[in-house]
């Protein structure tokens, strides 16, 4: 991948798929809500808080996203551009699509809109990751745990995490059911497809090539990722 940071290498198609990739994670999201069939961990989580404080769900992701990406500065983590971009235009493009698509429908609307939600998630993520300009601020919370702790299992620390998030937004009235079952299985392999497949090509150099990680796969849970 092109190095973390590095604008020169074909800046034009890894900008346009970041932006791309971030806008259709918040699109994704939005249908998997309007489906009301259950959602990831932290989005069960946002919807819980949404709920309590009456703040709009976008604005609940963003202020969630910039309080984690407080909780790397101990971690002497890095954001890159797409960590900052994904705490702002996920949760915009969250709220845009709620106020476009409406709620209700029967249920095979909604089992369509669940199933196009996940996958779009899916595509999403390998488009944001494959421009290579930095993970999201959850996933790069857990990367940044384990790096600190290397005797730590990056599997363990993830579901600790998302158990914590999901239990949390339970109690707080978020939405758990099937989408939360199916994300949590299908959100894995969806991203083992799309990743590579929207990846950058390699930096050509005269050096030895080094392909610094793209990043964790999001939360199965997503960054939001």
């Amino acid at each position: 991948m092109a190095p973390i940071g590095n604008f020169r290498y074909r800046p034009a198609r890894r900008l346009t798929q970041l932006y791309a990739g971030l806008t259709l994670y918040g699109v994704s999201m939005a249908l998997m809500i309007r489906s009301g069939l259950g959602l990831d961990p932290w989005d069960v989580f946002h919807q819980g808080l949404a709920r309590q404080t009456g703040l709009s769900f976008g604005t609940v992701t963003i202020a969630v996203g910039a309080l984690v990406l407080l909780l790397w500065i101990p971690l002497r983590q890095r954001p890159g551009l797409g960590t900052v971009s994904n705490v702002v235009v996920i949760g915009l493009v969250v709220d845009g699509t709620l106020a476009l698509v409406p709620a209700g429908g029967g249920l095979p609307l909604r089992i369509c809109l669940l199933i196009v939600g996940i996958v779009a998630n899916g595509a999403a993520t390998g488009l944001y990751l494959g421009a290579a300009f930095g993970p999201g601020p959850r996933d790069g919370l857990m990367t940044g745990y384990v790096a600190r702790r290397p005797g730590r299992s990056i599997r363990l620390v993830r579901t600790v995490i998302e158990v914590t998030v999901l239990a949390l937004g339970w109690l707080l009235g978020g939405t758990v059911g099937v989408g939360t079952v199916a994300y949590a299985l299908a959100i894995g392999p969806l991203a083992q497809l799309f990743i590579p497949l929207f990846a950058v090509p390699p930096q050509q150099s005269e050096g030895p090539a080094v392909e610094p990680a793209v990043g964790p796969t999001p939360h199965p849970a997503g960054e939001a990722a």
